[in-house]
């Protein structure tokens, strides 16, 4: 049996399972044959299958059948080694994401979803704008969600990725997990290089933790509703310690000769390194907005091209950085709201 015929018959199997309201061929499925990478040969892929069945319930055949139709991807590996926060200079980064269409465009989204994003603003206490600049760089509003098969994506990095293995095949785990309970072929779902999935770009664990259905219709459906994904969004922004209002960064003048004792980062400090407002000032930085002298701040640097940019960073910032965990991707993510926010003030 070839690939396509075996991935026809899963499908169909899937199908028949929703018809009946149930997966119940989960306890004895019979494993496709398939010419993929991650058959049983793979050194990875028993110890995977009995963590499956022992921690999680899956007959064993029938996460074996999954793991031959998933396919290793070299570009994947590749992705994976050089992303853009990583290779590009803050100028070049914030040009992928700062332009005039994707403003205009999260205006649009902006209008469309007013309801639910006034409605997760007041529950979770989550600026609107915020809401929606995360999407917008995630998914460019919901346009592009991402081109790869998740279980090509995880199996790939979990099974032949070493630095981060065991975080991906804890994720694959978890991506089992939700397509079982959300009733999904886990065959036919598409996501990011990492399996990030739908409008949000979650992973499964942070599916599993923190998607909701905002418009309570039974189910929390990040890929193809943007009403669960504003709620799902706000949501983990506040369990990540959002503070309603109280800004994200403010630029700084920086002088004398001390003012570089002051950067908290680059990364080799950690993003959770800090240091107080008053420090700072001693060192030189001068906060171009009221800041208390106390607040534990981030202190960083950028290459604008012809200069370098000083930026302070609040805990709204550290925030943001808890969906990606970069200060570049955070900051991309607050200047976008703020565009979007003024277009918003200019449109009404």
């Amino acid at each position: 049996m070839d690939n396509k015929t075996g991935q026809m018959m899963l499908s169909a199997f899937f199908c028949r399972a929703k018809t009946f309201g149930i997966l119940a061929a989960f306890t004895g499925f019979t494993p496709i044959v398939s010419a993929a990478n991650y058959t049983a040969e793979h050194p990875a892929v028993r110890p995977f299958v009995e963590e499956m069945q022992v921690e999680h319930g899956f007959a064993p055949a029938y996460v074996e059948s999954l793991l031959a139709n998933a396919e290793r991807k070299e570009p994947i590996l590749k992705a994976i080694s050089t992303p853009a926060e990583r290779v590009r200079p803050w100028h070049e980064y914030r040009a992928i994401f700062i332009t005039d269409q994707r403003v205009e465009r999260g205006l649009a989204f902006a209008e469309k979803y007013a309801d639910a994003l006034s409605r997760a603003e007041e529950q979770y206490g989550v600026e609107a704008d915020v809401i929606v600049a995360i999407i917008g760089v995630e998914t460019y509003y919901g346009g592009n969600k991402g081109s790869h098969r998740v279980i090509d994506a995880l199996t790939t990095l979990g099974f032949d990725y070493p630095p981060r293995a065991e975080f991906f095949r804890r994720q694959l785990k978890s991506f089992l997990v939700v397509a079982r309970e959300q009733q999904m072929n886990p065959l036919e779902l598409t996501g990011s290089y990492a399996g990030a999935m739908g409008y949000p770009q979650f992973i499964p664990t942070s599916y599993q933790a923190f998607a909701v259905d905002f418009d309570d219709d039974g189910k929390a459906d990040i890929w193809n509703n943007p009403v669960d994904a504003i709620g799902s969004v706000a949501n983990y922004f506040r369990e990540h310690g959002w503070q309603h209002g109280a800004g994200v960064a403010v630029p700084a003048k920086v002088s004398g000769e001390r003012s570089a004792e002051g950067l908290t980062l680059p990364m080799e400090k950690g993003l959770n390194a800090r240091i107080s407002v008053a420090e700072l000032t001693d060192l030189g930085w001068q906060p171009q907005g009221e800041l208390d002298a106390a607040e534990q701040v981030m202190a960083f640097e950028f290459d604008a091209g012809d200069s370098m940019q000083y930026w302070i960073g609040r805990n709204n910032l550290y925030a943001i950085t808890r969906y990606n965990h970069s200060v570049m991707y955070a900051m991309v993510v607050h200047q976008l709201a703020d565009l979007i926010r003024e277009a918003r003030q200019n449109d009404s």
